[in-house]
């Protein structure tokens, strides 16, 4: 069974202006998960399309910076010319593990005195799973699928990340960037969406991910936001 879903990551090519001015300003101001993309576009393009859509959209939009914290409720776009990837860090190390343990970050504490969290972990791991701490990170390695951001850098780093609580999507596009992340994110269980290519701008890239299998729903442009937000119950 699908987890509680923690994130939506968008990749779109050739056509994204236009789709993504369609689809972003229908999420509502409230969702409780950030929503991340890859735009391709080269290191020296302005952030033109960032300020576009801030002035449109219910909810921020932003350009990461290296190690920038994910906040919910708000709209991510990979600057040019650099990957975008999600890490996780362990708030709880291993080497500092302890059963009653006062874990300094909001001052939680954990112990056999202390019931406002009443299911105890079973092991070390759940304990872990429960405080995680996700930033972005930026790459300047050399370019994936002739990209660089790389959707499939993106999705696939989002899939170790998020695991079965993340939403993939393939929007319009002339490359085959992001089929291999489709495949990652729904190896990992979570939900994979293309659009569909009748109405894509540019249909190759939706195409090329629908040929993998990998895709769970094929939804025109417009029908994407609205599926997700009743995903989320919106």
């Amino acid at each position: 069974m699908t987890a509680a879903i923690k994130a939506v990551v968008i990749g779109v090519s050739a056509g994204g202006f236009n789709a993504l001015h369609r689809i972003l300003p229908i999420f509502q101001h409230n969702l409780s998960i950030p929503i991340i993309i890859v735009q391709h576009r080269k290191a020296d393009f302005e952030s033109y399309l960032t300020h576009s859509l801030n002035e449109r959209c219910q909810m921020p939009v932003k350009e990461p910076l290296d190690k920038t914290n994910i906040e919910s409720g708000t709209i991510y776009i990979a600057p040019g010319g650099y990957h975008l990837l999600i890490e996780k860090r362990d708030i709880l190390k291993p080497e500092i593990y302890d059963k009653d343990l006062l874990i300094n970050r909001d001052m939680i504490l954990y112990s056999d005195e202390y019931s406002e969290y009443s299911d105890e972990p079973s092991n070390r791991d759940d304990v872990l799973d429960k405080y995680r701490d996700f930033h972005f990170a930026l790459s300047v390695d050399p370019p994936v699928c002739y990209c660089r951001p790389s959707i499939d850098v993106l999705f696939e780093s989002a899939a170790d990340a998020f695991g079965s609580a993340l939403i993939g999507v393939i929007l319009t596009g002339a490359n085959f960037d992001g089929a291999e992340g489709i495949k990652k994110i729904k190896s990992l269980g979570g939900i994979t969406i293309a659009e569909n290519p009748e109405t894509a701008e540019v249909n190759y890239m939706p195409s090329c991910a629908i040929k993998t299998n990998a895709v769970d729903y094929i939804l025109d442009l417009d029908e994407i936001p609205i599926f997700i937000q009743k995903l989320l119950n919106f």
